[in-house]
């Protein structure tokens, strides 16, 4: 057996191989082009054979990138390993290098590899939905971001406007600001004109809608100077000139997503969560992936999402604290989920609000409900069945301590 250390890097990747007894058999640095993944892959060959690559265990940091796809596609065994890993096993010295890096990182394999997991990649439909969902969240965050600026800049000479509407990165609040700058404006426009403007930007009902606007417009509200209103105008038409594309394409990323998603056969699974909704489902799925072999049972997906706490023990000390290494997307959408179904599960509020009166934080306590559902979606996806809240409630009765 030998184990291949490769520390990768945006230019480069140092690679170190050693033998079951610790020696260096070969090492090298190839550029990140096609033809030095080409290198990389005959170098390793010519170590094991053609036949004999499953006697090759490449040790990494990272399980994504043009780097692990060149390696899954030509047959060889990833084993992604944390960061961390190899910060712990630096000498004393503080002595770093890429090369000591890729010999670490193969050290650490050649000692470890009974307890790290094998790199199985995901489905392609699973890879396509993940990446989109991921894709989609970075879009949302930049929607936050600008929505944010856009409600700093309106406090700044035009707060009338945030009591309009239910939410400034709707199209028809776009469509309003964009037609209606500043308060002047606004005020000068009658409810006919407000109702074309709401119309077209897709109002689901102008007709009501702007006469309240109207009338509100028209009540006693603060308004700034003249030069505060044309700068800051200004400034607004440029965070909605960006809101306005980015809203409507995180709404294409939601069609192009939930066809993906129902073309999946465990997507009944995911749907028939409480509260899962379009969102949080397809996110569920494609961070859980469809690989059944990948987890052994509920505990590693507990620990894959980070909703199991950690034992911290030292002499007579001893506390639980929040997993850190973990799958943040997945942990997101757990928590996310964990929080809706509350709303729509009698069973799911009265735990989250048991863990409250226990003196947990509301994070806490849904990071402990999210940890329930771990379990219980894994018994879900393990079995191929839907979730069914009166089978759910039966099971629990069925298991209750029962009073002497």
């Amino acid at each position: 057996m030998w184990y291949a250390g490769i520390d990768w890097a945006n230019a480069h990747h140092d690679v170190l191989v050693i033998d079951d007894a610790g020696r260096q058999v070969g090492s090298l640095r190839v550029n990140h082009t096609p033809e030095g993944l080409h290198h990389l892959n005959a170098f390793l060959e010519d170590i094991t054979g053609p036949d004999d690559r499953d006697q090759m265990a490449c040790i990494i940091e990272t399980s994504r990138g043009l780097l692990i796809t060149a390696l899954l596609e030509a047959g060889w065994h990833v084993y992604p390993v944390h960061p961390k890993t190899v910060d712990r096993r630096r000498p004393a010295s503080g002595v770093k290098t890429d090369a000591l890096d890729a010999y670490l990182l193969a050290k650490h394999g050649r000692a470890e590899l009974v307890d790290l997991r094998r790199l199985k990649p995901d489905s392609d439909i699973i890879a396509e939905l993940k990446a989109l969902t991921r894709d989609q969240d970075s879009l949302i965050q930049s929607q936050t971001r600008l929505v944010n600026q856009l409600t700093a800049c309106l406090k700044a000479y035009y707060p009338v406007a945030l009591q309009l509407f239910a939410k400034l990165q709707q199209h028809s609040t776009l469509m309003f600001l964009q037609t209606y700058p500043t308060p002047q404006a606004a005020m000068g426009a009658s409810v006919q004109e407000i109702e074309v403007t709401l119309r077209q930007g897709r109002h689901t009902n102008p007709t009501k809608a702007a006469p309240l606007i109207f009338q509100r417009l028209h009540q006693s509200h603060l308004t700034a100077d003249a030069i505060t209103t044309r700068t800051k105008s200004r400034l607004m038409l440029v965070q909605v000139k960006q809101l306005l594309p980015l809203v409507e394409e995180i709404a294409e990323y939601d069609k192009v997503i939930e066809d993906l998603f129902l073309t999946h056969a465990d997507s009944p699974i995911f749907s028939s969560l409480p509260r899962a909704g379009k969102r949080l489902a397809p996110r569920l799925l494609a961070e859980i992936g469809d690989e059944r072999s990948r987890y052994l049972r509920a505990s590693n997906l507990q620990a894959l999402a980070g909703t199991s706490p950690v034992i911290f023990q030292s002499g007579t000390y001893a506390k639980a604290h929040r997993r850190y290494a973990c799958s943040k997307p997945l942990r997101n959408a757990l928590h996310q989920f964990a929080w809706q179904s509350t709303q729509q599960e009698p069973w799911a509020r009265d735990y989250y609000l048991r863990k409250r009166s226990e003196g947990k934080s509301h994070t806490e306590a849904v990071r402990a409900l999210s940890n329930l559902w771990v379990r219980i979606l894994f018994a879900l996806w393990s079995k191929h069945e839907c979730y069914d809240a009166a089978i759910f409630q039966s099971a629990k009765l069925a298991h209750a301590p029962r009073a002497a």
